[in-house]
């Protein structure tokens, strides 16, 4: 019981590194939290005009999804954990970028994040979701849109592509449907702008 726990509060706290104001702050950019949406992820940081603290940001915030979860598969078998304590991890790591205790529980929306974790949880599962985003994301050029269809996707997939819904998997299953109604939450303001055809698109600069 205790080293389930331990691994999910060590998940936590490696979700709670933000790195679009570390990756900021480390190439002498403002902060993201203090122009555009306000909100510290790479599609904010992008708004800054430099595509390569973007893509740094986007592949940390990926990073810190993914590798819980596959730490735990690579060597929680041996001390007894197995697929829930993944699905905790993963969950664990989102949860930190949304809340994170080291930036005053002040996160971001978690989409790099869970493509981190849905990678480790599955590449196939991973790629697909992507897919996905990219499909709306170039026909729309809404970065917010993308996200909320593919976090509304994510758990049907798994389903789908897992064949059997309530197995080991039913654990991952549960967490990818919490994440992906978490993420949609986080960009209800983004739903208001997009109804009232104010949302930024792709691309367009800070204001």
């Amino acid at each position: 019981m205790i080293l389930p726990l331990l691994a999910t509060l060590a998940a936590y706290l490696i979700g709670s590194l933000s790195f679009a104001v570390i990756v900021s702050r480390a190439m002498g950019l403002q902060d993201p939290r203090s122009y555009g949406s306000g909100n510290p992820g790479a599609t904010n940081v992008l708004r800054s005009g430099s595509k390569a603290a973007a893509i740094l940001t986007l592949l940390l915030d990926a990073a810190k999804g993914w590798l819980p979860v596959v730490l735990v598969r690579a060597f929680g078998a041996d001390l007894g954990l197995g697929a829930g304590t993944q699905a905790l991890v993963g969950l664990a790591a989102f949860l930190g970028h949304l809340y994170p205790v080291f930036f005053r529980f002040q996160g971001g929306k978690g989409v790099a994040t869970a493509a981190g974790v849905l990678l480790a949880f599955a590449p196939w599962l991973g790629v697909a979701t992507l897919v996905t985003w990219l499909i709306i994301a170039v026909f729309f050029r809404y970065s917010s849109l993308a996200s909320i269809v593919a976090a509304l996707f994510a758990p049907a997939y798994y389903l789908l592509g897992d064949g059997v819904a309530w197995t080991a998997s039913g654990y991952k299953t549960l967490a990818l449907m919490v994440m992906g109604v978490l993420l949609i939450w986080r960009h209800r303001e983004n739903i208001r702008r997009l109804l009232a055809g104010t949302e930024s698109k792709l691309g367009s600069k800070k204001k």
